[in-house]
């Protein structure tokens, strides 16, 4: 799907968060090739950041880098309204930010552990899906994709629980929202990768441990970045997925068959 031209996506304001690297750059790549003008966020990425909006640009895209730490209430707030005023509406979220922050065992779990995780991967979206209700609803409607994982279904290991219990509540808070939302026309869905080839593992598993994952994937390979965008486009496209509700895509290689 990433190379079928989505006319409806033309125009369309879409703010990626957490964008400057791994599947959140694939997702502004690919929708900022299907004429969307895309809300570049990022927080500590700078120079992945400056250097993706100039790829975008480069190749005739519509791009708008925004800054903000969206673990934050005021800086996950601040991202939305500052895009929204560049862009003048505000058409679809994705929220992508997110991370395992470090990998703690729940034994050994602090309460500064509780909240930086937390915060990066469950008030963010919670508070950043708020701050968008108000322009989607003036817009006559839009899109809310959440990135998830695997991890919310199985658990997660090697000291990811608590960061797997951050994305199952946004696997419920999907779900929750969009029954509020559908009403006003706001479509809400997730998307959960599974093993992907990014700095997310590149920082956070030794390669044993993504050997292990390699042997429980029947597709035989390791995602990439560019293996999940094709639900992200599909999610935003109201003309192939306006009565998919609530749900969450697995995208995993056969790993996980819920």
């Amino acid at each position: 799907m990433n190379g079928m031209r989505l006319p409806e996506l033309a125009g369309k304001a879409v703010l990626v968060t957490g964008a400057s690297t791994g599947i959140g750059a694939a997702v502004a790549r690919a929708f900022a090739a299907q004429g969307a003008l895309v809300g570049l966020h990022y927080n500590a990425s700078t120079d992945a950041a400056e250097a993706l909006a100039g790829e975008i640009a480069a190749a005739g895209g519509k791009v708008r880098l925004v800054r903000a730490d969206v673990s934050t209430g005021a800086g996950a707030r601040a991202a939305v309204e500052a895009f929204v005023a560049h862009a003048g509406k505000l058409d679809g979220l994705i929220n992508n930010a997110g991370g395992m922050v470090r990998r703690v065992p729940y034994a050994d779990m602090t309460e500064a552990d509780y909240d930086e995780i937390m915060d990066l991967n469950a008030r963010s979206v919670v508070v950043a899906s708020q701050a968008a209700i108000a322009p989607m609803k003036a817009a006559g409607g839009g899109f809310i994709i959440n990135t998830t994982s695997v991890a919310a279904r199985n658990g997660a290991s090697g000291g990811a629980g608590l960061y797997g219990s951050s994305k199952a509540f946004v696997h419920n808070v999907t779900r929750g929202m969009a029954k509020e939302l559908i009403p006003f026309g706001i479509r809400v869905n997730a998307v959960a990768p599974g093993v992907i080839t990014t700095p997310f593992h590149e920082r956070y598993s030794t390669k044993a441990q993504l050997d292990a994952a390699l042997a429980t994937i029947p597709a035989g390979r390791l995602g990439v970045a560019e293996d999940c965008v094709g639900a992200y486009l599909f999610l935003a496209c109201a003309s192939l997925s306006a009565y998919v509700i609530g749900q969450v895509i697995e995208v995993n290689g056969g790993q996980l068959m819920p």
